[in-house]
């Protein structure tokens, strides 16, 4: 079920960045409310979690998932962020790099959903959000293709289950190393949700479209938050 969930997370992005991907406007409203959706899952459920487990210097983990996510961005060159028209000459071919790049980011993603005892947790909720822009991006390559190109369908697949194979990897790692996987992935979430929310506006004006889709993320996860409470 979570295997189907990540897989259609993808495919489900990249028909919306296929079809809707010449719209800019809609692109980055996308992104701003995952930055909401992801930075609140964060605060509410990975950061209570890691830092309540006990485990001596955790928070250096935390920092490391920022500096990795900072290198990985040296290969993706703000993919993530919705920065998808710096990358190649000829628009229907993805760099190897971002390629790499992206793989790698949501392999480590994958890891810890190994330990997960819920079908639909936060933490999993908080991916799948994610690779909805990440994915609308991807397709918003072919925005301007009519067709699909096998070579497009590869890089799709790849990223589509890179973060089953972290999962299916995390199977074979000790359980009580989760939390230090999760910290990792906390660091990555928190840079990527930061560069995406507080990105400069034009002329440093207040964005309040901006503001409206950070609360509206926030407001989507704070719900997650209260009914994942109740039901506990």
């Amino acid at each position: 079920m979570i295997v189907i969930a990540l897989i259609l997370s993808v495919l489900v992005g990249v028909f919306l960045g296929k079809y809707f991907g010449g719209q800019q406007k809609f692109a980055k409203n996308l992104l701003v409310m995952s930055a909401g959706f992801l930075i609140t899952i964060c605060i509410n459920e990975v950061f209570p979690e890691i830092y309540g487990s006990g485990e001596h210097n955790v928070g250096i983990f935390v920092i490391a998932g920022v500096l990795l996510q900072m290198l990985l961005e040296s290969l993706t060159k703000g993919f993530e962020h919705g920065h998808f028209h710096h990358h190649a000459e000829d628009e229907h071919i993805l760099p190897l790099a971002l390629i790499v790049g992206l793989f790698v980011h949501a392999f480590i993603e994958g890891i810890p959903l190994a330990q997960e005892k819920e079908v639909f947790s936060p933490y999993l909720t908080g991916i799948l959000f994610h690779n909805l822009p990440i994915s609308f991006v991807l397709g918003s390559f072919l925005a301007r293709s009519k067709t699909f190109s096998p070579k497009f369908w590869l890089v799709v697949l790849i990223f589509a289950l890179a973060s089953p194979l972290g999962m299916w990897i995390g199977h074979y790692f000790n359980p009580e190393h989760k939390i230090y996987f999760l910290a990792v992935v906390a660091g990555i979430f928190l840079h990527i949700s930061s560069v995406i929310i507080f990105e400069s506006n034009k002329n440093h004006k207040m964005d309040w479209s901006k503001i409206i889709f950070v609360v509206l993320g926030i407001a989507l996860a704070m719900l997650g938050h209260l009914t994942h409470d109740h039901h506990h």
